[in-house]
């Protein structure tokens, strides 16, 4: 493949984002990311420009609730008229800074065949978690350069929505798209498995001109090769996907039906359960151009005084004192694996 496999990395936090991002850069780059490309520039430069910027993660997903699937993530005051007034909420709570030095473009162009990430997922926290004012797209927007591509999914649980839901929605897409959301991520589905058209064509236009990609909720539906044609009629970019089944890897017979299906319309992208153990195996048993992965790994928390006898989220919440980031070091063996692969 000459331009080589496309990596997203799934994000739910700056650090996440920030090392996603890192991940490809040339020994003795500086960390972190600059300026937040807030019109998409990069993304509208080309494969070759933007895989100079960053060899690492091309493209960020950005959400919250990872372990619920993820959901919408934080964006960002809205703007106000009087910001700027003395008195003014907004005057006295400017954003910050990011925390994280620049970093310079790596030497361009790369040579042909290096993996490129160009889009990062962005998502909201459960909402159990009570997470402090809103602004995760907007920070993550000033610290990294890859596109970033926002989820849209006002809950957990399944991809039937209430209309107050779908109101909900539209709202997120509307701060998304003015925070600098350089794409978005939605699904939805009727009560009988299928793709919710009317609901998706709804959403499209309040997403245009931005791309937007059919998340996971194709994995729920009753018969993905219909369903597949059904999103290629209606104009999404990409579709994400485990081939219905509980990981890309179990799914990969489907993965490969479909993207030999698709024929170029769309762009299938295997997601679930992808790691350096299996990657491999997924790419060179499908056709596929892109792949979807967290690459994370856990870390202790920083608290020195611990109580053990509580915790934020529900019975099944990942531990209290151990946070879970994209792991730098996974980014960049997930990119040597697809590289030796070309």
């Amino acid at each position: 493949m000459e331009d080589g496999f496309l990596m997203e990395v799934c994000v739910d936090s700056v650090e996440s984002a920030v090392n996603a991002e890192r991940g490809g850069e040339a020994p003795g780059a500086a960390p972190g990311g600059t300026g937040g490309d807030r019109g998409g520039v990069v993304g509208r430069m080309g494969p070759a420009v933007s895989r100079c910027l960053s060899a690492g993660a091309g493209r960020i997903e950005l959400c919250a609730g990872l372990v619920e699937g993820g959901t919408t993530p934080s964006m960002g005051e809205a703007p106000s008229p009087h910001a700027d007034l003395p008195g003014s909420p907004f005057s006295r709570f400017p954003l910050p800074p990011c925390p994280f030095p620049p970093v310079p473009a790596p030497p361009c162009p790369p040579q042909a065949g290096t993996p490129s990430l160009t889009r990062l997922l962005s998502l909201s926290p459960p909402l159990h978690l009570s997470l402090s004012p809103p602004g995760l797209l907007q920070v993550v927007k000033q610290c990294v350069r890859v596109p970033v591509f926002v989820m849209i999914r006002p809950r957990g649980g399944d991809f039937l929505y209430s209309d107050r839901e779908v109101e909900v929605m539209k709202a997120d897409i509307r701060l998304a798209k003015l925070h600098g959301a350089d794409g978005l991520v939605f699904g939805a589905l009727t009560e009988d498995g299928r793709i919710d058209t009317e609901l998706c064509t709804a959403l499209l236009a309040a997403c245009r001109p931005l791309p937007v990609t059919f998340h996971r909720a194709f994995d729920m539906v009753h018969d993905p090769q219909v369903a597949l044609e059904t999103l290629i009629s209606l104009g999404f970019e990409r579709v994400l996907t485990s081939g219905c089944d509980s990981s890309a890897l179990e799914g990969l017979s489907l993965i490969k039906k479909l993207a030999e299906q698709a024929k170029g319309r769309i762009v299938v992208v295997p997601g679930g359960g992808i790691t350096e153990r299996n990657l491999q195996r997924i790419l060179e048993g499908s056709t596929v151009s892109e792949f979807h992965c967290s690459a994370r790994s856990a870390r202790d928390s920083g608290m020195k005084f611990r109580n053990p006898n509580v915790a934020m989220g529900a019975s099944f919440s990942a531990p209290e004192y151990s946070i879970k980031v994209a792991d730098v070091a996974k980014v960049r063996t997930l990119n040597a694996i697809a590289k030796n692969i070309l």
